[in-house]
């Protein structure tokens, strides 16, 4: 085995080190840069009302917890997930029919047709 030989069967392990350590460098840095986008573009949401959140299935709370997460976080990992989530107050059943305002008088409505009862 000539010198040459040696030194290119010694350098191939190390070149195949280098070249895995690149990529995973390069893969952790598109995972931030992507990550700061998300961030910047949840940051809209910040602006926007209680109502408009409650809209989108999300509370002012749901998004502060989103963004007190370390900066390399992605922060719409953590609103996708809250807004997948069902909330127990979504899971309370809504009265089928609602009470009426206006008052019975001696068993007739005092606005409207008399009540019949049969």
């Amino acid at each position: 085995m000539s010198h040459a030989e040696a030194w290119k069967s010694a350098a191939e392990p190390f070149g195949r080190v280098i070249f895995a350590a690149a990529a995973l460098v390069t893969a952790r840095i598109r995972q931030l840069t992507i990550s700061f986008r998300h961030r910047h573009d949840a940051a809209i949401l910040m602006r926007l009302d209680d109502r408009m959140l409650a809209d989108i299935g999300l509370t002012r709370r749901d998004v502060r917890e989103a963004f007190s997460e370390p900066v390399w976080r992605d922060p719409t990992d953590l609103l996708v997930d809250r807004v997948a989530r069902p909330r127990p107050a979504r899971m309370k059943a809504r009265p089928a029919t609602a009470p009426s305002i206006v008052p019975e008088i001696g068993g007739a409505r005092a606005i409207g047709w008399p009540v019949r009862r049969f």
